[in-house]
Formats: C-alpha cells, sequence, structure tokens
C-alpha cells in the first residue's frame, strides 16, 4: 500500500483508507466493523476516518472498541473525526464551529474512541455565525493540547480554507494542512478546479470521500435499488435520488465498457482513478459488508493500467455517453 504526505505536512496516509460513514451501526455492528477494518488493515490500510454524527455518535463508539479489540499499537494508524453537527440541542451545541462546542465536542469524542487523541480533527463544514479568527484559534489550541496532532476542514470553499490559513499565519498558530471533499467521477470541479491554487501556495492536502458516488459508481443500481444498499435506508432519500437519476445513471453505464476491457469492476475502475490525482493524499472507502473491503483494495492492481487512452476513454464517458466509434 502506497502512503502519500498528508499535503505539505510531515505525515503520511494510505493511499487508501476506511470510514465509517452510513456503515457503522446503521449496517455493521461491532463483530462485522472489526472484521472489515482488519481486512482493511491486511491490504496495507493505516488510515481510518469518521465523525461525531455518524450514527449519533456509536460510529466513534464501534470503531473505538474495534480499536480496543484489535490490539494495534496506536503508533502504527492514523484516525480522524469531524466536529460541527452536534449530537446534543442548544443554542451552543448544534451547527457550530464556536470555541464552547469544539471543546466541549473534543473531550467526548476522545472519551467515545477510547483514545486519548486523534490524529487528524476536521471542522465538518464551515460556520458563518462563528468568526473565522475564533474557529481558528480554537482548533490551534486544541493541536497545542495534544488531543489532535493537526487540523483541517471538510466541505469548506477555497476562499474559507484560505482565511482559515491567513489568520493561522498572521497570529503564529497552527495552520489547517488537510480538506475533506467528496470526489469521484462525477463530482470534479472542487478538487480539481476551486482548490487548484491551494495545493503549491499552502500546501493543502486531501483525504476525499464518495469515490464510488455513493454506490452509483459500481453500477448496482442500474436495475433499481437493491434492499441491503445504503440507498434503500430510512434517512437517506438524498442518496436515493442521487443513485437514480437518469443522467448520471447513463454516465456510470458508460463506463462499463471499459471496466470489463480492463478486467476489473466498475468499483475498482472508479476507485483507481481517484488515485491518479496527485494532490489526492487519500481516497476514503467504505463498506456495508467484508466482500466489498476486498474488492475495494483490490482496485490498487488496476492502477497502472490507466494509461493516457483509458484516462480519455474515462472523460469522454463521463461527459456524455461514450460509444467506440
Amino acid at each position: 500500500m502506497e502512503h502519500r504526505r498528508l499535503g505539505r505536512s510531515g505525515v503520511k496516509v494510505s493511499v487508501l483508507s476506511f470510514g465509517s460513514w452510513v456503515s457503522f451501526d446503521d449496517q455493521l455492528d461491532d463483530d462485522d466493523a472489526l472484521a472489515c477494518m482488519q481486512a482493511a488493515w491486511d491490504a496495507g490500510v493505516t488510515f481510518f476516518d469518521n465523525a461525531e454524527s455518524y450514527a449519533g455518535g456509536e460510529s466513534e463508539r464501534i470503531m473505538g472498541r474495534c480499536f480496543g479489540r484489535l490490539g494495534w499499537d496506536r503508533r502504527t494508524y492514523t484516525v480522524s473525526t469531524k466536529l460541527y453537527w452536534g449530537l446534543v440541542d442548544g443554542p451552543n451545541s448544534r451547527f457550530t464551529l464556536n470555541r464552547k462546542y469544539l471543546l466541549d465536542a473534543m473531550d467526548r469524542s476522545l472519551e467515545r474512541f477510547g483514545l486519548d487523541f486523534v490524529d487528524l480533527l476536521y471542522c465538518h463544514r464551515s460556520d458563518p455565525e462563528t468568526p473565522m479568527e475564533e474557529v481558528v484559534w480554537t482548533m490551534s489550541d486544541i493541536v497545542a493540547s495534544g488531543r489532535a496532532t493537526y487540523w483541517g476542514t471538510s466541505e469548506w470553499s477555497a476562499a474559507e480554507i484560505r482565511e482559515a490559513w491567513d489568520i493561522a499565519d498572521r497570529h503564529h498558530l497552527r495552520k489547517p494542512v488537510v480538506e475533506q471533499p467528496q470526489y469521484n467521477l462525477l463530482h470534479r470541479r472542487q478538487v480539481e478546479e476551486e482548490y487548484a491554487n491551494l495545493y503549491d501556495d499552502i500546501g493543502l492536502g486531501l483525504t476525499t470521500w464518495s469515490p464510488l458516488s455513493s454506490g452509483l459508481l459500481t453500477g448496482k443500481y442500474r436495475d433499481g435499488v437493491p434492499e441491503d444498499s445504503r440507498a434503500a435506508l430510512r434517512g437517506y432519500k438524498f442518496v436515493r435520488d442521487r443513485v437514480t437519476d437518469p443522467d448520471r445513471q447513463a454516465r456510470t453505464e458508460a463506463l462499463r465498457p471499459i471496466a470489463e476491457g480492463l478486467g476489473c469492476t466498475m468499483a475498482q475502475l472508479a476507485i483507481a482513478w481517484c488515485t491518479l490525482n496527485p494532490n489526492v493524499s487519500s481516497v476514503i472507502t467504505g463498506a456495508s459488508r467484508l466482500s466489498q473491503v476486498h474488492e475495494n483494495m483490490a482496485a490498487l492492481d488496476f492502477v497502472e493500467a490507466l494509461d493516457e487512452e483509458v484516462v480519455r476513454r474515462i472523460d469522454t464517458a463521463v461527459q456524455g455517453v461514450y460509444t467506440d466509434s
């Protein structure tokens, strides 16, 4: 498994990582989650992603219990979490990045994990109601306290990231080093265009999520929504609407002959493609069953097959239905 530096920081993360969004608690219990984490670890994954809001905090608890049962040396793996949404109703505890919330939420997250620190701490969304200077000072203080090693953002605009970095630079505070955006064959503009200047200017690293566009790019939604898929889960209508969109379905199906020609699955094609972007430090994969972990990890076997001609065909497919001529 290749490990890449997280932007300009010194830490390295596995190019494929394993995340718990949707799956932990909703689809996987402790034993199944442990089996998936072990399979990812056996494939060389050392970076595991989570968030306070996943399954109302239960995702962190499950992952923490799995870490305990697996008994890995804490120095050998990297773990992240994200704060913003909150778990308790109140004027200072939901949808905020104010100092009161962040300091409390950090402590409670570590309690759920059963860890002394996380390696990466993200602001899960931006907060226009809290002054950016307050956010930056607080995140810097959390890193200084040892409860997190690095901090970053998730789904922030380029302008917001730049503002936070400039404030940290001006006041000699710990700077944000990483952004966690969605990135896949059907969602590219932010990573490839909006953030373009940030990679060289401030050394921004990326840990990207949804390489399979919520499962759409696996091709499994061609004949409808399987009952055991995330699109069928209660509360995930937004995913169902996305994966059943006719245009997105057509673009996905145009990828099928390319994958078949390479001898890989559509999921492997989509994941391998994400790793081609040199600004992507890690591609966060997920799974609702053990077999999916094995399939996803095998995507690395096909990276070298994605030469210029194959990439051209892929680009043609997702921009408009590809046909041989």
